[in-house]
């Protein structure tokens, strides 16, 4: 009897033995990638940007993305950023992409209006929305919806991956005292605000960043608008230029953006899809968050150290300028259906987003205003 209690002893701690080492089994299986131990494979993008290269705001902007999606993934999908110039130029990102050259792109909308005006809604519109609102319409206000159905054409995905704020208005080596002082005048300014300056009587210019300090330099161009003290500091246009104009009624707020290649996009596992997408809206925020930090040193260092005239648009000149941009835009919406559909977005959101802000964002500016 004791002997049979032994063997039978034996096999039940053989038989828990070995459920416990398949238990064991299983688990290390589940806990390494889920279902073996094979290391997840290492997926490699290219994100082609219009900017040079570790740029601050914007071409770190670019690389904070990348790492974003890096991190994110813990190294499953790894993004090598480069610079304008060093694999495509810079306004020809929207192609490389579209055509996969690159998987990403990291540029603004208003640089491809040339394949269609519509576009430039989803960058930035003259006496348009903040960077808050423009926010506000694309995540909440079906602005994203028409966006990527404007880029569908193209084999992209558009996400908002920036912003800057409401920017200066531009270097200029003359004074702008009234209208007429914009006639002849050759100015580096993109988009809307381009078509805006031309029917003003100047004439406008679109060159990458890369390009702005020289073409002033050598006369070129007689003013440049790029994008606020932070940036402007950078280039060193203080040197170049005598006269620094604000505000910014070109760009009031505007809205970068990360290119995706629907294919490449799709291809990915669904987990990294979302890593990708979501992180765009990240640095989106970020960036944000990075420009209103860092402007106004840059622009007490502008002003202090390097004695730049700062000087504000007359009101006249501005007042002429809203209703040349009233027309342009008018125009735009009349271009097509699809162009219509976009104007009604934007302009309704407009509309009730200002209402909104003159209780709350208008209000409480002046009233800390008149506290000092």
């Amino acid at each position: 009897m004791r002997q049979r209690i032994l063997k039978l002893g034996s096999l039940i701690l053989a038989f828990l033995l070995l459920a416990g080492l398949s238990a064991c089994g299983e688990k290390t299986a589940t806990g390494n990638q889920g279902t073996s131990n094979k290391p997840a494979e290492i997926i490699h993008w290219k994100m082609v940007t219009t900017w040079p290269k570790n740029f601050p705001g914007l071409g770190t902007g670019a690389e904070n993305l990348a790492n974003k999606i890096n991190e994110l993934s813990n190294g499953r999908l790894q993004v090598k950023v480069y610079g304008a110039g060093e694999l495509v130029p810079a306004l020809e990102i929207f192609d490389a992409v579209s055509r996969g050259t690159a998987q990403m792109g990291h540029g603004a909308a208003y640089y491809w209006k040339g394949k269609n005006p519509t576009f430039q809604f989803f960058s930035t519109v003259p006496f348009g929305l903040t960077a808050q609102e423009m926010n506000g319409w694309l995540y909440n206000g079906g602005g994203l919806e028409l966006w990527q159905q404007a880029y569908a054409k193209y084999n992209l995905i558009p996400m908002p991956a920036g912003n800057m704020g409401v920017q200066m208005g531009g270097w200029f080596n003359k004074e702008i005292n009234n209208i007429d002082d914009l006639k002849g005048l050759k100015m580096r300014i993109p988009g809307l605000g381009g078509e805006v300056l031309n029917r003003a009587g100047g004439t406008p210019v679109n060159l990458p960043g890369g390009e702005l300090f020289t073409a002033m330099q050598s006369g070129t161009i007689d003013a440049t608008e790029w994008v606020g003290p932070y940036n402007d500091l950078a280039f060193g246009f203080y040197k170049v230029a005598k006269y620094y104009y604000y505000p910014g009624w070109h760009e009031p707020g505007t809205a970068l953006e990360a290119i995706i290649n629907k294919e490449a996009l799709e291809a990915l596992p669904k987990d990294l899809q979302a890593i990708v997408l979501n992180a765009c809206k990240l640095a989106n925020h970020e960036m944000l968050a990075e420009y209103t930090a860092r402007n106004n040193d840059a622009l007490q260092t502008l002003i202090n150290k390097h004695h730049v005239q700062i000087k504000r648009f007359p009101n006249d000149v501005l007042s002429k300028l809203k209703t040349i941009s009233d027309d342009v835009v008018k125009e735009l919406a009349n271009k097509d259906e699809f162009s219509k559909k976009v104007y009604e977005s934007y302009s309704s959101y407009r509309q009730k987003v200002m209402a909104w802000h003159e209780y709350s964002e208008r209000a409480y500016l002046n009233v800390r205003a008149n506290q000092q």
